[in-house]
C-alpha cells in the first residue's frame, strides 16, 4: 500500500514522502495515528491542503522569530553577583538567571532555549546563545560583575 508520511518516521522516511509499506502496517499502525495518509487522489489532495496551510503558518512564527532573534541581538545584560578577589563566583549563572534576566528586558525567553554549554563560574563578558525557532537563534550580552 502506498502512503504519504505526515510526520518523520525513523527507519522509513520524511515527512511528505510517498513510500510503500505493507497494508496492516498502515491500517494498524500510521493511519490512526496520523503518521500517514492513504496516496490515492483524495488523501494527495489532503496532504497538500495540509503542507500549504502548515507551510504558512510556519512563515508566520519564522517572521516573528527573526523579529525576536534581532531584539535578542541588541539586547545586554548586567548580572551582579558575589564573587571573591580572584573572579571566581560564589556559585554559577546558569541558563534560568539568564533567562529571567532578558525577560525583564521584555523578551520572553524559555531558559531551554539558553544555549549554555556550562554554567558561567567566572566574571567577565559572555555572548550567550539563545535558539528562537529551529534554525533562528540570537546573540545576548552578558556582563557578570561583582555586586
Amino acid at each position: 500500500m502506498e502512503v504519504i508520511l505526515l510526520e518523520d518516521i525513523a527507519g522509513f522516511g520524511s515527512r511528505g514522502e510517498k513510500i510503500e509499506v505493507k497494508r496492516g502496517y498502515a491500517r494498524n499502525y500510521l493511519l490512526p495515528r496520523n503518521l500517514a495518509l492513504e496516496a490515492t487522489g483524495a488523501g494527495a489532495r489532503v496532504y497538500e491542503e495540509r503542507a500549504r496551510v502548515l507551510e504558512t503558518r510556519e512563515a508566520k512564527v519564522r517572521a516573528g522569530a527573526d523579529k525576536t532573534a534581532a531584539r535578542l541581538n541588541k539586547i545586554s545584560i548586567h548580572l551582579k553577583v558575589q564573587a571573591g578577589d580572584d573572579g571566581k563566583l560564589f556559585g554559577s549563572v546558569t541558563s534560568q538567571d539568564i533567562a529571567t534576566a532578558i525577560s525583564s528586558e521584555g523578551v520572553e525567553v524559555d531558559k531551554k532555549a539558553v544555549l549554555l554549554e556550562e554554567p558561567l563560574r567566572e566574571l567577565g563578558v559572555y555572548h550567550v546563545q539563545v535558539k528562537v525557532f529551529r534554525e533562528i537563534e540570537g546573540k545576548v550580552r552578558v556582563l557578570v560583575t561583582k555586586g
